[in-house]
């Protein structure tokens, strides 16, 4: 009669139990290890955004990179790269907005963009530049403190701070200087 060996297939049956016991995930253990604070919720890269109303377009945002954060506050960092278009009545693009860096504020409705911004109105042919500015969405005003300026094929318009709507179409500075031809 052969002799069975009891303590290898004990010894086998224990390794197993203990393995499998070991392999509990706790969540709250990995999160401890895996969670950032200042990490976004969500990261969105080519981002392209409608923003209509009754379906007709009247915005459309693309962003190389979004991420959207939800503390302490709802804000969405755009990235690498903003293009806003905004539309007339009849849905024909009358300006562009552009910028390296933007953030839109859920909370108080404003987006903010800077770096290297320009908004240009299509129809006229004219530009401005600035470091920063922000559009409050709510009554689609366009405003900075920031020098800008406004190039058009009339003259140079310098100025520290402007308001004007998001169509680019009429604008005041807040505080203006430079050479400007009015006509004849």
């Amino acid at each position: 009669m052969k002799k069975i060996n009891i303590i290898t297939p004990l010894f086998l049956v224990l390794v197993t139990l203990s393995i499998l016991n070991s392999c509990v995930n706790d969540l709250d253990s990995i999160q401890k290890v895996t969670y950032d604070p200042k990490a976004p919720d969500e990261v969105t890269k080519n981002l392209r955004v409608f923003y209509t109303d009754s379906g007709f377009a009247r915005v459309e945002i693309f962003a190389s990179l979004a991420e959207t954060y939800s503390k302490p506050i709802a804000i969405i960092k755009l990235k690498d790269g903003i293009k806003v278009n905004f539309f007339s009545a009849e849905g024909k693009i009358v300006s562009t907005l552009t910028a390296l860096y933007g953030e839109v504020n859920y909370a108080n409705g404003t987006f903010l963009v800077r770096d290297s911004v320009q908004l240009v109105n299509h129809e006229k042919h004219q530009r401005m530049s600035t470091e920063a500015l922000y559009w409050n969405q709510k009554d689609s005003s366009i405003y900075t403190t920031s020098n800008v300026v406004v190039r058009s094929p009339e003259g140079v318009l310098y100025g520290d701070g402007i308001r004007t709507k998001q169509d680019f179409s009429e604008y005041e500075f807040l505080k203006p200087y430079g050479k400007f031809n009015f006509g004849k």
